[in-house]
């Protein structure tokens, strides 16, 4: 195995401190992707960089130009402060003609908004809920007739359930009026409103740019879910580790279904990936309803690397640990070809 000099790019706050190898979890939760990634690429032999990104593109710039590194190892998930603006900075280092790892820019925009990406989706024929659109600036919402109630009403172009509880299930447009204009005032994006269906949350993860290898189809439920709340992954179930903990959210293999069923979801998920032009690594997120029909919720790409979350633990399932997975995703970005790469 070649060694690589790797610039890893972060938020400068999730930049992990000196020492934070030696600190208890407890403290370094935070930042505990970053932490893994980098200590991870050290054991691999690696040249390691970490670089903390704010508000500016220069450093980025003179980082490369100053370091050469053969790859740059993208966590970044916004920029200033904007999800949609993470593509911006991969076009960025494209245009530096720097490799790197994760998501092309065009698969980031196209999987990064739920309309588009359920335009794609339908004309491809990959099941997903029926949806509208309520723009910022749209009047008072009122659902449209080839949808029915319940829906669940989300933010357009956010990440990690932003804004989404259990009020985001909606049973009257009285109620998806209010629930629109919540969302139009707090989380300040377009508004997408899904036909939600009842049933099991499931994910895929998928790695590839041509050729795509897909992990074992992974499930999320809560074993203390209240009476009367569906079984979704709020925001606060993502943030909230005591809560997360009393609900009894549990997040493993799909459990009771066959290989055929298993098959038939794995399937879905390169189509997917594909038709949204993803590369590197991705999760797509799925609904299965109770008559076992499943549905395309969305796609995210650059999921969530930390040593201990879904998207590892269900590569290390099928005998990818952490380590080999981490080089795979480098191996995937020194191979992808951008406009600029020709043979």
């Amino acid at each position: 195995m070649k060694k690589l000099r790797v610039l890893v790019l972060v938020h400068d706050v999730m930049v992990p401190p000196p020492g934070a190898e030696e600190l208890d979890p407890e403290k370094t939760w935070e930042y505990q992707m970053e932490l893994d990634v980098k200590m991870t690429l050290t054991k691999l032999g690696h040249d390691v960089e970490v670089l903390g990104v704010g508000d500016e593109l220069r450093p980025i710039r003179e980082r490369i130009e100053q370091w050469r590194p053969h790859i740059a190892f993208n966590i970044l998930t916004d920029f200033h402060g904007v999800v949609a603006y993470e593509a911006h900075v991969v076009s960025y280092l494209e245009l530096l003609k720097q490799p790197y790892t994760g998501c092309n820019a065009r698969g980031m925009v196209l999987a990064g908004d739920k309309a588009l990406s359920k335009q794609i989706l339908s004309w491809h024929r990959i099941p997903c809920p029926g949806f509208a659109v309520f723009p910022q600036r749209a009047r008072k919402a009122k659902l449209p007739s080839r949808l029915a109630f319940p829906v669940i009403v989300k933010a357009a172009t956010l990440h990690g359930s932003a804004g989404i509880s259990q009020a985001s299930i909606v049973y009257s447009d009285a109620e998806l009026a209010e629930r629109v204009e919540f969302m139009h005032r707090n989380v300040q994006d377009d508004v997408v409103v899904e036909q939600f269906i009842p049933g099991r949350e499931i994910t895929v993860a998928v790695l590839g740019n041509e050729r795509l290898e897909v992990m074992p189809v992974w499930e999320t439920w809560f074993d203390k879910l209240p009476a009367g709340n569906e079984a979704i992954a709020t925001s606060r179930v993502k943030w909230d580790v005591e809560y997360a903990q009393k609900i009894g959210y549990q997040c493993g293999p799909a459990r009771d279904l066959s290989p055929e069923q298993c098959k038939h979801i794995q399937n879905i998920a390169k189509r997917t990936y594909r038709a949204l032009n993803m590369s590197g690594y991705g999760r797509v997120d799925m609904r299965m309803a109770e008559d076992g029909k499943v549905y395309v919720i969305e796609a995210n790409v650059n999921p969530d690397l930390t040593s201990y979350e879904d998207f590892a633990e269900s590569a290390e399932t099928i005998g990818i640990d952490y380590g080999p997975l981490l080089q795979r995703i480098l191996n995937l970005g020194l191979a992808y070809k951008p406009a600029w790469k020709v043979d």
